[in-house]
C-alpha cells in the first residue's frame, strides 16, 4: 500500500506542477485551441495539457525502479506509449492526416503486442495465433480513439479516464495483481493532478497528446486485466469499465454508417453534444456522464469478481442502462432504422422499388402508347399513388387509381420532351404513400404550414404580401403567387 501511495503521489505532484507550466508555455508560443463551429468553448484555450499527464506518469514509473517492488511491465509499454504520445503532440501542434495518425497507432499497437500485451484467449478459449495480434491491435485502436472522441467538454475525458483507471486499480488490488496496480496508480495520480486545471471552466485542455495516450494506456491495462479471468463473463469487466467512451465511439460509427457518411468524420452529435442540445449546462453534462461511468465501473467490479450469482444480473442491468440512455439521447438514425426494420418501412420500401422496376420494364416492352399508359397506371397503383395523368402534345389523359383520392395532394411531376409531363398524385392523408419521397413531401409541407401559421396569423393576404417582398429582395418574380400552389 505504501508503494502504491508513493507512486500515485509522485505522479500527482509532477502533473500538478507541470500543468501550469504547460499552460504558460502554450500562451507564449500560441499553442491555443481556437473557438469554432464544433467547439464548446468561446475563448482560446491552451491545448497540450497531456504533456503534464505524461510527465507525471513517466516520473512515477521511473520511481518504481528505485522501490523494492516486484518486476513490472512498465518499461515494455513505454515504446508504444511514447509513439502514441508523439503522434498526438504532433497533431496538436502541426496537424496530421487521419491515415498517418491511424498508421502510427497501429505501429504502437504492434509494439505493445511485441512487449507482451496480447489477447491470447477469451473466457478460457485460446485464440488462433493469427488472430491474436489483429484482435489486440483492434482493441487498442478502439480504446485510443474512443477516449479521443469524448474529449469534447471540460474535464470529461480526464474524469472518465480517472474513473476507468481507479476501477482497474481496485480490481488489480483485489486480485493481487501488483504490477497492474502500480501502473494504474501512477496514471490515476497524474490525472488527479491535471483535473483541477481541466475542470469547467478549463484553463487548459489535454489535447490529442493526452487523450490518445490515456486511451492507449487504459487499453493496455484492460488487456492485462482480462488475462486474469478464465470466464467469458469476467472478460467483459474491462468493457464495462471503459463503457462510456466505447459506447460513444460505437454510436458514432453506427449512425455515420446508417447515413452513408465518413466513419472517421467529425460532427456535433456525440453523447455530450446531444445532452447539451437538451439544455443541460456543461457541468451538468459532465456530472451526468461521470455518474454513468461510475455506475458502469461499479458493475464491472461486480462482474470482474466472477461471482456467478451477481455477474449475470449486473450485465443485464448494464444493458438496460445503455438502452435507456440511447433512447433518451434520441438519435434519429436509430429511430428510423427501428421503424424500417420493425414498423414495416423496409417491406414498404422494397415493395415500392420492385413495383417501380416492374413498371419500367412493362413500359419499355409495351407495343404502343396505350400499353405504356396501362403499364403506368398499374405500376403507379402498386407503388401507392392515387392519381396519374399524362400531358403530351396538348392532350391530357387522367385516371384515378384509388376509390378515395379527394383532398389536398402532393404531386410528382416527370417532364417528357417538349412541354409534356407525367403527373402522379398522392393525398397527404394516404395510409400507404410511396416510400422515401413521401417523407420529404409530408415533412416540408408540415414544417411550412406550421411556420406560415405562426408568422402570418392574419391569413393568406399577409402571407402573399410578405412573399412578394421576399421575391423583390431575392430578385424573383414580384407578382403575387397563388397560396395553394400544386395542392389539389
Amino acid at each position: 500500500m505504501l508503494a502504491l501511495a508513493a507512486v500515485a503521489l509522485a505522479a500527482f505532484l509532477i502533473s500538478l506542477a507541470c500543468t501550469p507550466l504547460c499552460r504558460v508555455a502554450c500562451h507564449r508560443l500560441g499553442w491555443l485551441d481556437q473557438p469554432g463551429a464544433r467547439r464548446v468553448h468561446r475563448t482560446p484555450i491552451p491545448r497540450i495539457g497531456g504533456v503534464a499527464i505524461f510527465l507525471g506518469y513517466a516520473a512515477a514509473c521511473g520511481l518504481m525502479r528505485f522501490l523494492p517492488l516486484p518486476a513490472t511491465p512498465v518499461a515494455a509499454l513505454f515504446p508504444g506509449a511514447i509513439l502514441v504520445f508523439g503522434i498526438g503532440l504532433t497533431d496538436d501542434l502541426a496537424g496530421l492526416k487521419p491515415w498517418i495518425k491511424l498508421a502510427g497507432q497501429i505501429a504502437a499497437g504492434l509494439l505493445a503486442y511485441a512487449a507482451g500485451v496480447q489477447i491470447r484467449s477469451i473466457g478460457g478459449l485460446t485464440l488462433p495465433v493469427m488472430a491474436q495480434a489483429p484482435l489486440t491491435v483492434f482493441w487498442l485502436l478502439a480504446c485510443t480513439n474512443a477516449f479521443n472522441l469524448i474529449d469534447g467538454l471540460d474535464g470529461l475525458a480526464a474524469g472518465v479516464g480517472l474513473c476507468a483507471t481507479l476501477t482497474a486499480l481496485l480490481s488489480s488490488a483485489f486480485t493481487g495483481n501488483t504490477a497492474l496496480a502500480l501502473v494504474t496508480a501512477a496514471l490515476a495520480g497524474a490525472l488527479v493532478g491535471f483535473l483541477p486545471y481541466n475542470f469547467n471552466p478549463a484553463s487548459i485542455f489535454m489535447g490529442d497528446c493526452g487523450s490518445l495516450t490515456l486511451g492507449f494506456l487504459l487499453g493496455c491495462f484492460g488487456v492485462v486485466w482480462s488475462q486474469k479471468s478464465a470466464t467469458l463473463v469476467g472478460v467483459t469487466a474491462p468493457l464495462l469499465a471503459f463503457a462510456l467512451p466505447l459506447l460513444d465511439a460505437g454510436l458514432a460509427i453506427a449512425r455515420r454508417y446508417l447515413r452513408g457518411q465518413a466513419i472517421f468524420g467529425a460532427d456535433r452529435r456525440h453523447i455530450h453534444h446531444r445532452l447539451l442540445a437538451r439544455g443541460l449546462t456543461t457541468r451538468r453534462v459532465v456530472y451526468l456522464l461521470y455518474a454513468f461511468a461510475g455506475a458502469a465501473a461499479g458493475l464491472s467490479l461486480v462482474v470482474g469478481a466472477n461471482r456467478g450469482n451477481l455477474a449475470g444480473p449486473a450485465l443485464l442491468l448494464f444493458c438496460a442502462l445503455v438502452w435507456i440512455a440511447v433512447d433518451y439521447l434520441g438519435y434519429e438514425e436509430f429511430e428510423t432504422a427501428r421503424h424500417l426494420l420493425f414498423g414495416g418501412g423496409l417491406r414498404h420500401l422494397i415493395d415500392a422499388n420492385v413495383s417501380i422496376g416492374q413498371m419500367e420494364q412493362a413500359i419499355r416492352t409495351a407495343g404502343d402508347l396505350e400499353g405504356c399508359w396501362d403499364a403506368l397506371l398499374a405500376g403507379s397503383r402498386s407503388a401507392g399513388f392515387s392519381r396519374a395523368s399524362l400531358d403530351l402534345e396538348g392532350r391530357r389523359l387522367s385516371a384515378s387509381l384509388t376509390a378515395g383520392d379527394s383532398g389536398e395532394c402532393w404531386d410528382v411531376r416527370i417532364p417528357l420532351y417538349g412541354s409534356g409531363y407525367i403527373s402522379l398524385s398522392v393525398p397527404f392523408d394516404s395510409p400507404q404513400p410511396p416510400a422515401t419521397v413521401s417523407i420529404l413531401a409530408r415533412s416540408v409541407r408540415s414544417a411550412f404550414l406550421d411556420r406560415i401559421g405562426a408568422c402570418h396569423p392574419a391569413g393568406a393576404e399577409e402571407f402573399t404580401a410578405d412573399l412578394a417582398r421576399l421575391a423583390l429582395a431575392t430578385g424573383g418574380p414580384v407578382e403575387a403567387p397563388a397560396v395553394g400552389v400544386d395542392l389539389k
